[in-house]
């Protein structure tokens, strides 16, 4: 039940509006809750760029071996190749691991990067590293690609400009976080199960099933007593700003498009099993549906990628539904004419160990790994860069995480030379790197 009249407290006004929106939609996520994106909106509203690009980035959290997905080497000795063959892919004398076979066909989408250095070895510093281009700082939380694109470009619509899928990102060092920029430009998190047929996103949903005709007299009950408190208050500028965060709360809450948004019931089950019933599967399309909606940057997350023993067999169950679900994301989207406007990027913490190690397992590996660009204009086809004959450093093509910010940053629209501040006032860069000139056609 509603607490319309709550109890007393040391500051009436705040208690009263934070409990109301509480209690109507339950708005306290792991992530961002909704008033903080609402506080992020109103502090920021730039105009959106001529080319309004917006991004879905999958971390895949652990760090995927290489070696038994995109580079693959089938003349390396037992313990370096492993268990899997090869496949080719739909470009001539490029072969993928025979793991993931759609992955390969659908090489004609996307550009493979297998000349990156992730340049780190560590679970969560990896998220803090990947997650930004900045190398770590102990002493300067530097904040993720989807932050810098609430604040620098702001929100679109009534949705949140920057949404989380997911828990799967290490927090330890702060990955996948606004940092400097404040709480603000957090994500706005979705901790659910979109596989699961009871998935909810408890933030845009009215508390305990309550009508939208009640919500909208309670509003209209709330507005009359916060005329009142205007009229005799002195602070009323504070409190006329204080209503513009609550006016966007119902706006997105009452929101049609944000229901349906969220909503995977609203999709076939032909597109649907398209994706496959999987978590990741449903995760993706899920990202499709917001960006449709307007959010601008999608982060869709997967966790068990540490493979330290039994890699093969760990393989054998979690490259399925990635292989079923990226090339159906791309086909999707260009079937639905949004891949010329959407850049997709590939992450995970780094790679494994060229040698297998006793527990049939492939360890971290801090100078080879891999990613995968799609969409806004970048070349399908084409694979950038190579390792040498056991996967442990590249030899050519060699790009780094801050080259990757700076390719999504120009992608984005977002001058590599933005200047931000640290608590403390310093003057933080967004990029020192280089945009990966192969990914611009």
């Amino acid at each position: 039940m509603l607490g319309f009249f709550p109890t007393p407290d040391a500051d009436c006004r705040k208690r009263s509006r934070r409990r109301f929106l509480l209690e109507i939609g339950s708005l306290a996520p792991l992530g961002l809750s909704l008033p903080m994106a609402l506080r992020a909106r109103a502090a920021r509203a730039a105009s959106a760029p001529e080319d309004d690009i917006a991004c879905i980035l999958i971390w895949c959290r652990g760090g995927i071996s290489h070696h038994d997905t995109f580079d693959p080497k089938p003349k390396a000795p037992a313990a370096v190749k492993g268990e899997f063959g090869v496949t080719a892919t739909s470009v001539p004398g490029i072969s993928f691991s025979d793991q993931i076979p759609k992955l390969a066909k659908a090489l004609e989408h996307y550009t493979l990067l297998r000349g990156l250095n992730p340049q780190n070895g560590s679970h969560g510093v990896a998220d803090a590293l990947m997650l930004s281009g900045h190398k770590f700082n102990a002493t300067l939380t530097y904040p993720c690609y989807g932050s810098v694109v609430a604040k620098e470009l702001g929100p679109k619509t009534v949705m949140p400009p920057f949404v989380q899928i997911g828990t799967n990102v290490d927090r330890t060092f702060s990955g996948g976080l606004a940092g400097i920029l404040g709480l603000g430009y957090n994500p706005f998190e979705l901790p659910g199960d979109p596989n699961n047929k009871n998935f909810k996103v408890r933030d845009v949903s009215p508390y305990g099933g309550m009508k939208l005709d009640r919500i909208a007299r309670r509003r209209e009950a709330l507005r009359r007593l916060d005329q009142f408190q205007r009229d005799v208050e002195a602070r009323a500028d504070a409190l006329a700003a204080m209503d513009a965060y609550y006016e966007s709360a119902f706006a997105m809450i009452t929101s049609q498009s944000t229901q349906e948004a969220f909503d995977l019931a609203k999709e076939k089950d032909a597109m649907r099993d398209r994706y496959g019933r999987t978590t990741f599967g449903q995760s993706c399309l899920l990202a499709r549906r917001l960006i449709q909606a307007g959010v601008r940057f999608v982060t869709v997350t997967s966790g068990g990628w540490d493979t330290h023993r039994n890699n093969f067999q760990a393989l054998k169950r979690l490259l399925p539904p990635v292989d079923q679900a990226v090339p159906a994301l791309l086909e999707d989207l260009k079937e639905q004419g949004m891949l010329e406007s959407t850049l997709v990027v590939w992450l995970t913490d780094f790679g494994r160990t060229p040698k297998i190690n006793s527990a049939a397992g492939r360890d971290h590996w801090a100078t080879a790994s891999m990613a995968v660009f799609a969409g806004a204009g970048v070349p399908g086809g084409q694979v950038v860069g190579a390792t040498d004959e056991e996967g442990s450093k590249p030899i050519e093509g060699e790009y780094f995480p801050k080259d990757i910010a700076a390719t999504i940053y120009r992608k984005l629209g977002i001058p590599l030379d933005t200047i931000h501040h640290a608590p403390d006032g310093r003057p933080v860069l967004l990029c020192e790197g280089t945009p990966i000139p192969e990914l611009f056609g």
